[in-house]
């Protein structure tokens, strides 16, 4: 049962982030999301393929940090997004963005 712990602490992660992506209407909401689910995914992939000898897996770790380095730029550029949509909207709601249908700063 203790080896189970972490994989399911990062589908429960990942969960969590789907249901708040899917179900919050404010785009900074959504980006802690993506940041969360993010977070499930990482650990899924540095506990699942663990060896049974107890030496480490370098490929795991490696696509890890390297999905560390593209969740850092990808949250840049939606806060960046995020700071244009307010300053075009005054607000930050997704769903009535799509409601108006037309693009942020027209």
């Amino acid at each position: 049962m203790s080896g189970l712990v972490f994989p399911l602490l990062g589908a429960a992660l990942f969960g969590l982030g789907l249901a708040a992506v899917v179900g919050r209407r404010h785009m900074l909401v959504k980006i802690i999301a993506l940041n969360v689910m993010a977070s499930g995914v990482s650990l899924l992939l540095i506990t699942l393929p663990a060896p049974a000898a107890g030496a480490a897996d370098a490929v795991p770790q490696a696509m890890v940090l390297t999905g560390i380095v593209v969740m850092v730029a990808a949250t840049a550029l939606a806060l960046a997004l995020a700071v244009r949509m307010v300053d075009a909207r005054e607000d930050t709601d997704v769903v009535q963005a799509e409601r108006e249908g037309e693009p942020p700063g027209a």
